[in-house]
Protein backbone atom coordinates (compact mmCIF):
# COMPACT_ATOMS: atom_id res chain seq x y z
CA UNK A 1 0.00 0.00 0.00
CA UNK A 2 1.54 3.42 -1.54
CA UNK A 3 0.18 6.73 0.58
CA UNK A 4 1.45 9.98 -0.75
CA UNK A 5 1.93 12.78 1.98
CA UNK A 6 2.04 16.10 1.28
CA UNK A 7 3.59 18.55 3.57
CA UNK A 8 5.49 16.47 5.39
CA UNK A 9 6.82 18.67 7.80
CA UNK A 10 3.92 20.78 8.87
CA UNK A 11 2.36 20.69 12.21
CA UNK A 12 0.44 18.11 10.49
CA UNK A 13 1.99 15.94 8.00
CA UNK A 14 4.76 15.14 10.15
CA UNK A 15 2.67 13.60 12.47
CA UNK A 16 0.84 11.35 9.93
CA UNK A 17 4.13 10.56 8.22
CA UNK A 18 5.47 9.51 12.07
CA UNK A 19 1.71 7.67 12.72
CA UNK A 20 2.20 5.69 8.98
CA UNK A 21 5.87 4.62 9.88
CA UNK A 22 4.77 3.24 13.30
CA UNK A 23 2.33 1.42 11.50
CA UNK A 24 4.77 -0.15 9.19
CA UNK A 25 4.19 2.07 6.25
CA UNK A 26 6.37 3.07 4.23
CA UNK A 27 4.78 6.73 3.26
CA UNK A 28 5.68 8.91 -0.31
CA UNK A 29 6.58 11.89 1.16
CA UNK A 30 6.22 15.21 -1.30
CA UNK A 31 8.73 17.44 -0.49
CA UNK A 32 10.43 20.67 -1.59
CA UNK A 33 13.31 20.52 0.42
CA UNK A 34 14.27 17.12 1.87
CA UNK A 35 16.97 18.89 4.14
CA UNK A 36 13.47 19.73 6.39
CA UNK A 37 12.93 16.15 7.33
CA UNK A 38 14.24 14.88 10.16
CA UNK A 39 17.64 12.99 9.63
CA UNK A 40 15.94 9.61 11.23
CA UNK A 41 12.58 9.61 9.29
CA UNK A 42 14.60 9.81 6.00
CA UNK A 43 15.29 5.84 5.74
CA UNK A 44 11.70 5.42 6.16
CA UNK A 45 9.97 7.26 3.93
CA UNK A 46 9.93 7.56 0.09
CA UNK A 47 11.01 11.16 -0.80
CA UNK A 48 8.96 12.79 -4.35
CA UNK A 49 11.16 16.60 -4.28
CA UNK A 50 9.49 19.04 -5.58
CA UNK A 51 6.57 22.06 -5.49
CA UNK A 52 2.73 21.31 -5.46
CA UNK A 53 2.57 24.08 -8.03
CA UNK A 54 4.41 22.21 -10.33
CA UNK A 55 2.00 19.76 -12.04
CA UNK A 56 4.05 17.78 -13.73
CA UNK A 57 5.95 16.95 -10.59
CA UNK A 58 2.53 16.29 -8.72
CA UNK A 59 1.62 14.07 -11.58
CA UNK A 60 4.64 12.00 -11.46
CA UNK A 61 4.85 11.74 -7.61
CA UNK A 62 1.68 10.79 -7.27
CA UNK A 63 2.05 7.70 -10.09
CA UNK A 64 1.27 4.32 -8.21
CA UNK A 65 -0.16 5.60 -4.82
CA UNK A 66 -3.67 4.35 -3.58
CA UNK A 67 -4.00 7.19 -0.99
CA UNK A 68 -3.60 10.13 -1.18
CA UNK A 69 -3.13 12.62 2.07
CA UNK A 70 -3.53 16.70 0.88
CA UNK A 71 -2.63 19.30 3.23
CA UNK A 72 -2.53 22.83 1.05
CA UNK A 73 0.46 24.85 1.96
CA UNK A 74 -0.09 28.39 2.84
CA UNK A 75 2.85 30.91 2.28
CA UNK A 76 2.24 34.38 3.43
CA UNK A 77 5.26 35.67 1.76
CA UNK A 78 3.99 35.26 -1.64
CA UNK A 79 1.82 38.40 -3.46
CA UNK A 80 -1.51 36.13 -3.56
CA UNK A 81 -1.57 33.36 -1.35
CA UNK A 82 -5.28 32.72 -1.98
CA UNK A 83 -4.36 32.55 -5.88
CA UNK A 84 -1.49 29.65 -5.42
CA UNK A 85 -4.16 27.55 -2.97
CA UNK A 86 -6.90 27.47 -5.92
CA UNK A 87 -3.64 26.45 -8.45
CA UNK A 88 -2.25 24.19 -6.04
CA UNK A 89 -6.11 22.55 -6.20
CA UNK A 90 -6.12 22.48 -9.65
CA UNK A 91 -2.44 20.76 -9.62
CA UNK A 92 -4.33 18.07 -7.17
CA UNK A 93 -6.93 17.63 -9.04
CA UNK A 94 -5.55 16.41 -12.22
CA UNK A 95 -2.71 14.57 -10.45
CA UNK A 96 -5.82 12.34 -8.68
CA UNK A 97 -7.11 11.95 -11.77
CA UNK A 98 -4.26 10.95 -14.08
CA UNK A 99 -2.69 8.57 -11.06
CA UNK A 100 -6.21 6.95 -10.77
CA UNK A 101 -5.96 7.41 -7.10
CA UNK A 102 -8.46 5.40 -5.18
CA UNK A 103 -8.75 7.92 -1.93
CA UNK A 104 -8.01 11.48 -0.58
CA UNK A 105 -7.88 12.67 2.66
CA UNK A 106 -8.08 16.38 2.42
CA UNK A 107 -7.53 18.53 5.37
CA UNK A 108 -9.95 22.01 5.38
CA UNK A 109 -11.30 24.00 7.87
CA UNK A 110 -13.94 25.02 10.04
CA UNK A 111 -15.62 27.77 7.99
CA UNK A 112 -14.73 26.24 4.84
CA UNK A 113 -19.00 25.57 4.13
CA UNK A 114 -19.26 29.15 4.20
CA UNK A 115 -17.50 28.75 0.33
CA UNK A 116 -16.76 32.65 0.39
CA UNK A 117 -16.16 35.46 2.46
CA UNK A 118 -13.90 33.89 4.87
CA UNK A 119 -10.18 35.11 3.52
CA UNK A 120 -7.67 32.44 3.25
CA UNK A 121 -10.22 29.25 4.25
CA UNK A 122 -11.98 30.35 1.14
CA UNK A 123 -9.06 28.49 -0.74
CA UNK A 124 -9.29 25.56 1.33
CA UNK A 125 -13.42 25.62 0.31
CA UNK A 126 -12.27 26.19 -3.24
CA UNK A 127 -10.01 22.97 -2.83
CA UNK A 128 -12.91 20.71 -1.29
CA UNK A 129 -14.94 21.16 -4.31
CA UNK A 130 -11.96 20.62 -7.14
CA UNK A 131 -11.08 17.32 -5.26
CA UNK A 132 -14.52 16.24 -4.96
CA UNK A 133 -14.76 16.96 -8.82
CA UNK A 134 -12.41 13.94 -9.02
CA UNK A 135 -15.00 11.25 -8.47
CA UNK A 136 -12.30 9.96 -6.09
CA UNK A 137 -13.18 8.44 -2.42
CA UNK A 138 -12.60 11.52 -1.31
CA UNK A 139 -12.42 12.52 2.72
CA UNK A 140 -12.60 16.07 4.08
CA UNK A 141 -11.46 16.63 7.63
CA UNK A 142 -12.79 20.20 8.77
CA UNK A 143 -10.99 21.59 11.34
CA UNK A 144 -10.74 23.88 14.51
CA UNK A 145 -8.69 26.36 15.34
CA UNK A 146 -4.92 25.31 15.61
CA UNK A 147 -3.15 25.76 19.00
CA UNK A 148 -0.06 26.03 17.11
CA UNK A 149 -1.24 29.48 15.60
CA UNK A 150 -0.48 30.25 19.42
CA UNK A 151 3.54 30.27 18.77
CA UNK A 152 3.05 33.55 16.36
CA UNK A 153 1.41 35.14 19.29
CA UNK A 154 4.74 34.32 21.51
CA UNK A 155 5.29 38.53 21.87
CA UNK A 156 2.17 39.25 22.99
CA UNK A 157 1.50 36.66 25.02
CA UNK A 158 4.76 37.86 27.13
CA UNK A 159 3.05 40.71 27.94
CA UNK A 160 -0.03 39.27 29.34
CA UNK A 161 -2.46 39.40 25.80
CA UNK A 162 -3.55 36.99 23.61
CA UNK A 163 -5.14 39.04 20.63
CA UNK A 164 -7.87 38.59 18.45
CA UNK A 165 -10.08 40.50 15.65
CA UNK A 166 -12.90 38.50 16.78
CA UNK A 167 -15.43 39.16 20.00
CA UNK A 168 -13.11 37.42 23.12
CA UNK A 169 -16.54 35.82 23.97
CA UNK A 170 -16.94 33.67 20.45
CA UNK A 171 -16.70 30.09 21.14
CA UNK A 172 -15.30 27.80 18.65
CA UNK A 173 -13.52 24.57 18.17
CA UNK A 174 -10.19 24.69 19.18
CA UNK A 175 -7.71 21.68 18.47
CA UNK A 176 -3.80 20.23 18.84
CA UNK A 177 -2.97 19.79 14.87
CA UNK A 178 -0.65 16.23 16.05
CA UNK A 179 -4.62 15.30 16.62
CA UNK A 180 -5.36 16.17 13.37
CA UNK A 181 -2.40 14.28 12.05
CA UNK A 182 -3.50 10.97 14.46
CA UNK A 183 -6.82 11.29 13.05
CA UNK A 184 -6.10 11.27 9.31
CA UNK A 185 -3.46 8.51 9.41
CA UNK A 186 -5.87 6.28 11.19
CA UNK A 187 -8.37 6.40 8.54
CA UNK A 188 -5.57 6.36 5.87
CA UNK A 189 -4.99 3.24 7.14
CA UNK A 190 -7.93 2.30 7.72
CA UNK A 191 -9.60 3.11 4.14
CA UNK A 192 -12.76 4.17 3.26
CA UNK A 193 -15.30 4.44 0.42
CA UNK A 194 -17.58 6.84 -0.92
CA UNK A 195 -17.13 10.77 0.49
CA UNK A 196 -17.82 12.68 3.52
CA UNK A 197 -16.76 15.77 5.24
CA UNK A 198 -15.98 14.85 9.00
CA UNK A 199 -14.71 17.33 11.73
CA UNK A 200 -11.70 17.18 14.31
CA UNK A 201 -13.02 19.91 16.75
CA UNK A 202 -10.58 19.29 19.21
CA UNK A 203 -11.76 18.62 23.50
CA UNK A 204 -14.23 21.89 23.47
CA UNK A 205 -15.45 24.55 22.28
CA UNK A 206 -13.57 27.61 23.71
CA UNK A 207 -13.90 31.12 23.76
CA UNK A 208 -11.04 33.94 23.65
CA UNK A 209 -11.76 34.65 26.93
CA UNK A 210 -11.48 31.24 28.44
CA UNK A 211 -8.70 30.57 26.36
CA UNK A 212 -6.60 33.36 28.02
CA UNK A 213 -7.70 31.83 31.04
CA UNK A 214 -6.35 28.75 30.28
CA UNK A 215 -3.05 30.32 28.98
CA UNK A 216 -2.79 32.46 32.23
CA UNK A 217 -2.67 29.13 34.47
CA UNK A 218 -0.32 27.09 32.04
CA UNK A 219 2.35 30.04 31.60
CA UNK A 220 2.18 31.42 34.97
CA UNK A 221 0.89 35.00 34.33
CA UNK A 222 -2.10 36.82 33.95
CA UNK A 223 -3.46 36.79 30.38
CA UNK A 224 -6.11 38.32 28.70
CA UNK A 225 -8.27 38.41 25.64
CA UNK A 226 -7.79 41.74 23.59
CA UNK A 227 -10.10 42.51 20.44
CA UNK A 228 -8.16 44.23 17.86
CA UNK A 229 -8.78 45.73 14.43
CA UNK A 230 -8.81 43.90 11.19
CA UNK A 231 -7.07 47.19 10.58
CA UNK A 232 -4.32 46.51 13.57
CA UNK A 233 -3.73 43.12 12.75
CA UNK A 234 -2.98 43.49 9.09
CA UNK A 235 -0.78 46.56 9.88
CA UNK A 236 1.36 43.92 12.31
CA UNK A 237 1.18 41.12 9.63
CA UNK A 238 2.50 43.75 7.19
CA UNK A 239 5.68 45.02 9.25
CA UNK A 240 6.63 40.91 10.21
CA UNK A 241 7.01 40.73 6.63
CA UNK A 242 3.29 39.12 5.84
CA UNK A 243 2.18 40.35 2.12
CA UNK A 244 -0.37 43.14 2.31
CA UNK A 245 -2.60 40.76 -0.21
CA UNK A 246 -1.69 37.86 2.37
CA UNK A 247 -2.66 39.90 5.77
CA UNK A 248 -6.21 40.91 4.32
CA UNK A 249 -6.76 37.06 3.94
CA UNK A 250 -5.78 35.87 7.34
CA UNK A 251 -7.58 39.08 8.73
CA UNK A 252 -11.03 38.00 6.93
CA UNK A 253 -10.61 33.96 7.93
CA UNK A 254 -11.65 35.69 11.68
CA UNK A 255 -13.70 38.67 10.82
CA UNK A 256 -14.96 36.58 7.73
CA UNK A 257 -16.96 34.33 9.50
CA UNK A 258 -20.39 35.74 11.57
CA UNK A 259 -20.39 35.75 15.22
CA UNK A 260 -23.40 33.18 15.23
CA UNK A 261 -21.76 30.67 13.31
CA UNK A 262 -22.42 26.97 13.86
CA UNK A 263 -20.18 24.56 11.87
CA UNK A 264 -21.64 22.29 9.58
CA UNK A 265 -20.26 19.32 11.48
CA UNK A 266 -21.43 19.13 14.97
CA UNK A 267 -19.65 18.59 18.06
CA UNK A 268 -19.77 14.63 19.06
CA UNK A 269 -17.78 11.48 20.19
CA UNK A 270 -15.81 11.14 16.67
CA UNK A 271 -15.33 14.74 15.78
CA UNK A 272 -13.56 15.64 19.10
CA UNK A 273 -9.97 14.64 20.11
CA UNK A 274 -8.18 14.64 23.63
CA UNK A 275 -5.52 17.28 23.98
CA UNK A 276 -6.43 19.92 25.76
CA UNK A 277 -5.17 23.52 25.27
CA UNK A 278 -4.11 23.25 29.08
CA UNK A 279 -2.04 20.12 27.81
CA UNK A 280 -0.67 21.63 25.16
CA UNK A 281 0.31 25.32 26.87
CA UNK A 282 2.36 23.29 29.51
CA UNK A 283 3.97 20.85 27.61
CA UNK A 284 4.74 23.01 24.05
CA UNK A 285 3.87 26.57 24.14
CA UNK A 286 5.70 27.10 27.94
CA UNK A 287 8.77 25.98 26.52
CA UNK A 288 8.46 28.38 23.46
CA UNK A 289 8.04 31.07 24.93
CA UNK A 290 10.84 30.49 27.50
CA UNK A 291 13.34 29.91 24.79
CA UNK A 292 12.38 32.66 22.62
CA UNK A 293 12.50 35.15 25.91
CA UNK A 294 16.69 33.32 26.49
CA UNK A 295 17.07 34.15 22.71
Amino acid sequence: MTIAVTTPTGNVGSRVVQVLVQAGVRPRVLVRDPARLPAEVLPLVEVAQGDLLDQGFLTDALKGAESLFWATPEAFDVPDPLYDMVAMGENAAAAVRAAGIARVLQISSVGAELRQGAGLIDGLARNEEQLAATGTDLLTLRCGYYFTNLFGMLDSLREGVLTTTAPPSRRMPWVDPRDIGEVAAARLLAGWSGSAVEAVHGPADLSWDEAASVLGAALGREVSAVQITDEQLQQALIGAGVSEVAAAGIAAMSTGIPDDFVPEQPRDFRSSTPTTLASFAYGSLRGALENSTKD
